[in-house]
């Protein structure tokens, strides 16, 4: 299934639906941050995703870095929220999502890195690398608020 991001456009379709997501800023002893390049969109992006009826927020985070890297996870703390109305992502089956996004920290604590259905690829990528990137700025601007070591979480 296709995913198209848009933002701040006058060309977006209307929502349908409200999605609960999170997504992780998973890092490795050298600093480095876990991303992957969507297979539905080819863009480079935290591991994330909806959560579940089952889950709670951070049970979310673990599950879909899990799912999406097989990498275990720790959530070691808040990265913020990211509601912003203008952020619309529309995908090929019909659904045109508004997300309300909670971005966590997490340290890896087991499994190993391997592509699931929803990347073609995996890395841990230094900071000052991740502008090469091709990635949607909502993304660069949970890793630039994470990379700012802020001393609260950015509530947006």
């Amino acid at each position: 299934m296709a995913r198209t991001e848009y933002y701040d456009d006058p060309a977006a379709p209307e929502p349908n639906s409200l999605v609960v997501a999170t997504s992780a800023v998973v890092t490795d002893d050298e600093g480095r941050v876990l991303l992957q390049r969507r297979r539905d969109n080819d863009l480079w992006a935290l591991p994330g995703g909806g959560m579940e009826m089952t889950d709670s927020l951070p049970g979310t985070a673990i599950r879909e870095v899990k799912e999406e890297t097989g990498l275990d996870v720790e959530i070691t703390g808040l990265v913020g929220t990211y509601t912003d109305p203008r952020h619309i992502i529309a995908y090929s089956d019909g659904e045109v999502r508004r997300q309300f996004n909670v971005c966590f920290t997490a340290r890896v604590v087991g499994g190993r890195l391997a592509i699931s259905d929803e990347s073609t690829e995996l890395r841990f990528v230094q900071p000052e690398k991740i502008d090469q990137l091709p990635m949607h700025h909502t993304q660069r601007l949970r890793i630039r608020h994470f990379l700012e070591h802020r001393d609260r979480p950015y509530l947006g």
